[in-house]
């Protein structure tokens, strides 16, 4: 009777079958894992939009409080335009509502568009909206 034992090749290591088992393993983990950094990425960029906006309502809030009535309106949608600079002016949607008399309250409304995109795939798409109320002085 004769057995067969398996012996060390000349590197000092068993044969095995598992050579490129972990080159496969990251190849089938790579994709993934790089669409959620792209989500993470996506996400922190709807994030700076949402507080741009936020402050931009703010911004033309406060210009609003302390215009003319008469000029109130265009004064304060300027305002929001100049404090979202770093946004699509041409996508900027921003609208004033202005109080006359002193003590009531004005309200600062904006709108952006926004769309998450993955790999060149649209997952969700909608419309940022922040509002901003203050009272006249």
């Amino acid at each position: 009777m004769s057995w067969r034992f398996t012996t060390k090749n000349s590197s000092g290591r068993f044969p095995s079958r598992e050579s490129g088992q972990g080159l496969v393993e990251f190849a089938l983990v790579l994709p993934l894992l790089a669409i959620m950094i792209l989500a993470i990425v996506q996400l922190g960029v709807l994030y700076n939009n949402y507080e741009t906006l936020t402050d931009a309502t703010r911004a033309g809030a406060r210009v609003a409080a302390v215009t003319a009535a008469a000029t109130c309106k265009a004064t304060a949608e300027q305002a929001v335009r100049d404090s979202a600079y770093n946004l699509n002016q041409g996508q900027l949607t921003p609208n004033a509502t202005c109080a006359v008399a002193s003590g009531a309250q004005l309200t600062v409304t904006a709108t952006y568009p926004y769309s998450i995109n993955l790999l060149g795939f649209v997952v969700k798409s909608g419309t940022l909206t922040s509002t901003t109320k203050e009272r006249k002085e």
